[in-house]
């Protein structure tokens, strides 16, 4: 254990250093709150990253598959429960197109910190019932709040429904940021690389058939040439400028981005937000590619981190 602390303590160190640099560099220093500021997030890499709680064998942590209804069918879902009696806040985490990256190993070490983390899979993908649409994943998000909203639901899984984080990657960052405005309940919200799917409606019909083909696989229910022909016809309304409305005033938000060109599509998200007033949306860049493969322990850290201060 004595090597770990001082691995963790010397990655720490690292990580700071290049935040500041990155913020400075792009022009990206986060907005701070009396509660919160964003050069703190990694004063120390969190235990949870590295360390397993404490066996609790009448509330032991553990998993239940969730079948939630959702437009008429019952989308598969999966909850990873936090031990201990206490209802636990929760994390909602969507994954993006198709999904190939479910950021497990970030709802694993959510999980350790203490919170609950409910994952689902879209309607028509990775075996969920329904056919794929992108206006049945925003719909399907606004399901499962819901489900995890209702008393008896939130009773079973142990979670307190006042304390819920929406968190999506890539195109779960656009489901998120088109959800939250409208549940200002929510106790914040998490963009990790968001891509603006909306805003592709631009792109000439051949090239948004090839971009759709290239990420169909375990989609049901639609071709490349429905994927596209969808986000042409609504795109305008889907865009992260549209969602940029009253209700993202007061929302605590936690915004990443990578290397992956998608950091400008944030920028009117972020900046409407703080227009409105909000304080509390941080921005934290990172050197990496859009999947973090390279940045796993930096991303669980700074979502642990901005968790903790919310908690």
């Amino acid at each position: 254990m004595a090597a770990w602390r001082v691995t963790g303590a010397a990655a720490s160190a690292h990580i700071t250093r290049m935040y500041s640099i990155q913020c400075l560099s792009r022009g990206m220093i986060a907005i701070a709150s009396g509660f919160f500021v964003a050069a703190q997030l990694h004063a120390q890499v969190p235990r949870a990253i590295f360390t397993d709680p404490p066996p609790d064998s009448i509330h032991p942590a553990r998993m239940q598959v969730l079948h939630i209804p959702s437009g008429g069918v019952h989308i598969n879902g999966l909850a990873y429960i936090a031990e201990g009696a206490r209802p636990h806040p929760a994390v909602i985490l969507l994954h993006g197109l198709p999904g190939n990256e479910k950021n497990l190993d970030l709802a694993q070490a959510i999980r350790r910190a203490g919170w609950d983390v409910i994952t689902f899979n879209y309607r028509g993908s990775w075996g969920s019932p329904g056919e794929f649409r992108f206006s049945n994943n925003l719909e399907d998000a606004d399901a499962v709040i819901a489900f995890v909203r209702d008393t008896a639901n939130a009773r079973a899984l142990n979670l307190d429904p006042r304390r819920i984080v929406l968190a999506g990657h890539s195109m779960g960052g656009w489901v998120t940021a088109l959800t939250v405005p409208h549940h200002p309940e929510l106790l914040g919200a998490i963009l990790i690389s968001a891509a603006d799917m909306g805003s592709r409606h631009a792109i000439p019909l051949d090239q948004m058939v090839k971009f759709m083909a290239d990420d169909m696989e375990s989609l049901t229910g639609v071709t490349a040439e429905s994927m596209a022909d969808e986000i042409i016809s609504n795109g305008s309304r889907w865009t992260f400028g549209s969602a940029a409305t009253d209700g993202l005033a007061h929302m605590p938000m936690l915004v990443l981005t990578a290397n992956d060109g998608l950091a400008s599509h944030v920028e009117p998200l972020v900046k409407q937000a703080r227009a409105l007033g909000n304080q509390r949306v941080v921005v934290v860049h990172r050197a990496t590619d859009h999947s973090w493969n390279d940045s796993r322990i930096f991303l669980e850290s700074t979502v642990i981190g901005w968790l903790e201060k919310l908690n």
